[in-house]
């Protein structure tokens, strides 16, 4: 997997591309871990418009990003498939908002 960011004053995306599975960990723990440390970042958003296949470890990454945001919003953005019918099954629409 690929990633990508983009700041805009105190939002942040990161554009998620391939698989997101636990060969990805390295990759996304460096992009989250900038993105967080951007002064005055207050929301993260996490695009998944060309992810198309997320594992166990993938929820498991997304649960430590949350932790790890210390309350700033993080927001699921362009799920769709596979990767949509993952985080509804793992009831992930409790823990963050889905788009």
């Amino acid at each position: 997997m690929q990633t990508s960011t983009k700041i805009d004053d105190h939002k942040g995306r990161i554009m998620l591309n391939g698989n997101f599975t636990f060969e990805s960990h390295r990759e996304f723990k460096q992009a989250t871990t900038a993105a967080l440390e951007t002064p005055g970042l207050t929301e993260l958003e996490m695009d998944f418009g060309a992810v198309d296949y997320m594992d166990s470890a993938a929820l498991g990454m997304l649960l430590l990003l949350n932790e790890r945001a210390n309350g700033r919003k993080v927001t699921l953005i362009n799920c769709r498939g596979t990767v949509k019918a993952v985080l509804e099954i793992a009831n992930f629409g409790k823990i963050f908002e889905i788009k």
